[in-house]
């Protein structure tokens, strides 16, 4: 005779059951994958960011690439590049947000994985203290990509998880 084992239900499973319900309401919009405002926007990955409402944006209105800290890496340049040169987009916004879990970290976080898992992180942790200093460098890894023919339309923003305004950044000369 076998029992089953009842499961407690996850996270996954509750996103799961979400997706059912919204499923049953779903029609289809009938848009292409090209981004209507033709621009796309790297951002971090936290939580507090609600890009849509806080940029008015809609669906379909932009591409979305985020990770920790909204930091433009190879990868996020691959993102750009398939954006612009497949997909029509031609602006870019970039935000990055207070009160962000990479001020906190150092590069030492990839020594102390290594001693735990025995494999040292081919990617960089991309730390930094200086925030604004950090959106002009993403600034300006993107005005300098061989790889993206639009980079007249770079903007960089900090997003204030406290007062929901973004402040915007001026580039390196």
């Amino acid at each position: 005779m076998s029992t089953s084992v009842p499961r407690t239900a996850t996270v996954t499973d509750r996103l799961v059951e979400a997706n059912r319900a919204y499923a049953a309401g779903f029609t289809d919009p009938g848009m292409g994958a090209r981004p209507v405002l033709r621009v796309a926007v790297v951002a971090c990955m936290d939580a507090r960011l609600d890009l849509h409402a806080a940029l008015g944006l809609h669906l379909g209105d932009c591409h979305t690439i985020r990770n920790a800290g909204g930091v433009v890496t190879d990868d996020t340049i691959r993102s750009l590049t398939i954006s612009q040169r497949a997909l029509g987009t031609r602006s870019v916004a970039l935000i990055h947000h207070t009160g962000c879990g990479l001020q906190t970290l150092t590069e030492d976080f990839r020594h102390e994985l290594e001693l735990e898992v025995g494999q040292r992180p081919a990617w960089a942790v991309e730390a930094f203290r200086d925030i604004d200093q950090d959106v002009r460098q993403s600034i300006q890894r993107v005005r300098t990509s061989p790889f993206l023919p639009h980079t007249d339309d770079v903007r960089g923003f900090v997003f204030d998880v406290t007062t929901g305004l973004l402040r915007e950044i001026a580039p390196n000369s």
